[in-house]
Formats: structure tokens, sequence, C-alpha cells
């Protein structure tokens, strides 16, 4: 039995973002924003990620101090080495489904404390990488949610809570491309941020209404973005 979700409890800000995410569809939205991307996956290997905002629980509009999580993987890993994701991981056959592995993977990863947490969201399984493995991202919010550290630091090299307002900025927003794909990517303290993570974001700011102007054809090479990023990624571009 999969753990329970609680759309209802969720601040009126991210009222909306829930119902968009929590409908059918929604792995739709996030496979357009991809672009190109296409892949498929002989044993996949199910996981899930954990998108844990933070801000305001009683604002009605999206509130100066909302924020969310965000991790960036140790560049000696050997699978997305280097890349700015939502902490997460493969769910585990004594996990909770979906939700019960976002809340374990963040825990281990950030430190997050999973009863402060409350899961809002589950999006339908999306491929994602050279796999094609299926993630659910899990959409959740937490009012309070304590102190956030690189716990697992063979995993993760640094953690912490960005604003949205960083995300929503224009002049932090870009898209990269490379052998024919192209998808978003934002600046974030020297990180660029792209791929399925960037993907997801977008798609959250999209429609939740908090989306700027902001210039699609400004398109940086992948590599060229990488290598002047603090990301020390291992990529096979």
């Amino acid at each position: 039995m999969g753990v329970q979700i609680f759309p209802e409890r969720s601040p009126l800000w991210l009222r909306g973002l829930t119902e968009v995410l929590g409908s059918p569809g929604s792995a739709k939205l996030v496979h357009k924003m991809q672009g190109h991307m296409r892949f498929a996956s002989r044993k996949p290997k199910h996981a899930a990620v954990l998108m844990c905002f933070t801000g305001s629980a009683d604002a009605a509009t999206l509130p100066e101090d909302a924020q969310i999580l965000i991790t960036h993987r140790t560049p000696t890993l050997r699978n997305h080495s280097g890349q700015m994701a939502f902490p997460g991981g493969r769910v585990d056959p004594g996990d909770a489904g979906p939700v019960g592995a976002a809340l374990r993977e963040a825990q281990e990863e950030t430190g997050l404390d999973p009863l402060g947490v409350t899961p809002l969201a589950v999006l339908e399984s999306i491929a994602v990488g050279p796999s094609g493995n299926p993630v659910n991202p899990v959409l959740a919010y937490a009012q309070e949610p304590g102190p956030v550290w690189a716990a697992s630091p063979d995993e993760n090299d640094d953690v912490f809570f960005t604003p949205l307002s960083h995300f929503i900025n224009p002049d932090n927003r870009f898209r990269v491309a490379r052998l024919g794909w192209s998808g978003p990517a934002f600046e974030l303290d020297g990180y660029v941020v792209w791929g399925f993570t960037a993907s997801l974001l977008s798609v959250m700011i999209r429609e939740a209404g908090w989306e700027e102007p902001w210039e699609h054809k400004d398109v940086v090479d992948l590599r060229k973005a990488l290598g002047s990023s603090r990301n020390g990624e291992g990529h096979g571009f």
C-alpha cells in the first residue's frame, strides 16, 4: 500500500499546481517540455523524486519566501554525476510506493524529516534518461522543513532550498542543445540545471501561472554550458 497523499492540505498558492500535477496527462506535460528525448528500457528500474516546496502556509498567491529543495549530485558518481536534481532514487521493495521512496531518499540524501512533509500529488510515470527508467515525481509541501544538508556525500555534495523567484527570473533561464535535442535550463549560482529536473521546474512554473516572459531563442550548446559551470558532470555527449 502506498503512502497517502493529501491534496486538500495544499496551501492556496500551490492548490492549482497540485490539481494539475495530480490529474491524468501530467506525464505528457513533462515529455513535451523535454523536447525530442525518446528512450526505451528493457529492464526498467522504477524510481521517484521529491519536489518539496516550502513557504508561507497562509498566502493565497506565490509568497516571497517560497522555495524548493534541490541537490547537486557528486561528480564521482557512476550515473548522473554532477547533475542538479531533486532528491530521489529507486523504489525499493520495502517502500510504500513512489511517495514512500521519495520521502526515504530525501531523508537519506538531505536530512529532510519526512514527518514534516505533506505529500500533495504524484505525477504519472515518466521515462527518463538513456535507460528510459520510469520515474514518478512527487509534489510535496513542508511548512517548516528544518535544516537540510549533504547527508549522503557519496551521492550529493550540495543540498539547499532555492527561492522560486530565482527560477522564475527570466535572467536565469535559457535553453541548451546538443545533437538535435534542446531543452530548458536554469543558471543557479554557477550550476546549470538542465534535463529532467529543468523540465519539471519549467512545467511547474508554467502550470502554476508563475512564468514571466523569457527569451526562448537563447540557446547554448550543452557541452559549452556544462564546461563553464560548477556541475563537474561526466556526460557522454
